[in-house]
């Protein structure tokens, strides 16, 4: 029996030492996947761009904490690569302190360029960590290096936006594109005493998006624009599902000839979720099993939608035609059509509802309204009897004469 105490001791001794060292294996990794997982960081910006040899360059790091708990130590670090250095290796290490969930803290950078450097792309590390006693994470990131500066008086005017759709939809995608203008009239301009080409450059042209709206589009670069001519840039960009009504706004970044030159313009998007408006224009009476029903379509978006198709829906109920395409609306047009409906089961009548499919630029879209209730009845021919059984020879011809007409929405 005593033996039998003792081995169970020792195997209790024995659980209470691995759960030990399983806490204290498990702890490290704990803290280091909270780190590596509930920080990011990335580059906001850097100015001049691209940066210049021999020049200094400002660069801002955003960190930010997108996890759901509480970063209470938080550091970057960064290391740059020739031909980049720190203004000071003792500005090498940034500390934030606590980061709460979803925010984010912006650190700002001074690094110099050295003066034999070659045009091209160089790099620096920024490492980061959520507390002084988890380890460091890195990321790598890029920077372009050049020279801005060109013997080019052009300058560059913003002519025209175009998006398409023209308004958009909560859930589209679409473009919007700017045609820019070098507004120069002759080929050379002389300043100062000296002679420079009128010569426009696009060294590169971003756009970012709102708080909402998201510009899915990289960095273009259009290059040399001569005096008078034009050129057209074109971004993707996305509307979230649940994006509210409103008027949105973008920036266009353009880095020109040089600093001077450079352009930032604010470019308005709009968003509308009104569509199509199906209401109908007389009575929903069926007499005798058979009727015509007419109702009106109405665009209430402010864009024109295409591909418009209608089709009627009600159980124990057959329509003639099944579903009629519209084709092109314009905004606040109307449409006034008919079709035939006869009754195959009076029983397992329901109400009329309307889907209407269409298209608001590239993006299909769908819309389904209840329009109300069949009245149905009975009318006596003069024979004693109805004319439903009569009816149902002139509904094959009635069926294929469809009655639409389209006219303005009054106001």
């Amino acid at each position: 029996m005593q033996r039998s105490n003792l081995k169970i001791t020792n195997e209790l001794t024995t659980l209470a030492i691995l759960l030990m060292l399983l806490t204290v294996m498990l702890a490290p990794a704990s803290a280091q996947e909270s780190s590596a997982t509930s920080l990011d960081v990335d580059v906001q910006k850097y100015e001049p761009y691209p940066a210049e040899i021999g020049q200094y360059v400002d660069v801002w790091i955003k960190v930010e904490n997108f996890h759901s708990g509480q970063s209470d130590d938080v550091s970057i670090k960064l290391i740059p690569e020739y031909p980049l250095s720190l203004d000071s290796e003792t500005n090498a290490i940034k500390k934030i302190g606590i980061l709460s969930p979803d925010s984010a803290s912006v650190q700002e950078y001074r690094l110099y360029v050295d003066e034999n450097a070659k045009p091209g792309t160089a790099s620096f590390d920024v490492y980061y960590r959520g507390d002084s006693d988890s380890p460091w994470v890195k990321d790598t990131f890029e920077m372009k290096v050049g020279s801005t500066t060109f013997e080019s008086k052009g300058t560059l005017e913003l002519k025209d936006i175009t998006a398409n759709p023209g308004v958009f939809s909560p859930g589209d995608t679409g473009t919007v594109s700017f045609t820019l203008t070098n507004t120069a009239t002759e080929n050379t301009i002389t300043f100062e005493g000296k002679d420079y080409d009128t010569n426009a450059r696009i060294q590169s042209a971003t756009l970012s998006g709102s708080d909402i709206i998201q510009a899915t589009s990289g960095e273009q670069d259009a290059g040399i624009i001569g005096p008078g001519n034009s050129v057209t840039l074109t971004f993707n960009v996305e509307v979230p599902e649940d994006t509210p009504d409103g008027t949105y706004y973008l920036d266009l970044s353009v880095i020109g000839n040089s600093h001077a030159y450079n352009n930032n313009w604010r470019v308005p998007l709009t968003v509308d979720s009104s569509s199509l408006k199906m209401i109908p224009s007389k009575p929903m009476n069926l007499v005798n099993g058979e009727g015509k029903i007419q109702f009106d379509v109405a665009n209430l978006h402010p864009n024109t939608l295409s591909s418009v198709s209608i089709r009627p829906e009600a159980e124990g109920i057959k329509f003639s035609p099944a579903e009629y395409f519209i084709g092109t609306m314009k905004p606040d047009e109307l449409f006034t059509i008919e079709f035939t409906a006869v009754v195959e089961d009076e029983e397992a009548l329901t109400p009329l509802t309307l889907k209407a499919e269409y298209r608001n630029g590239f993006n299909e879209h769908t819309a389904s309204e209840e329009v109300g209730n069949f009245d149905v009845t009975k009318e006596d021919n003069g024979n004693g009897v109805t004319t439903a059984a009569a009816a149902l020879g002139l509904v094959a011809v009635a069926g294929s004469t469809l009655f639409v007409y389209r006219k303005k929405k009054q106001d």
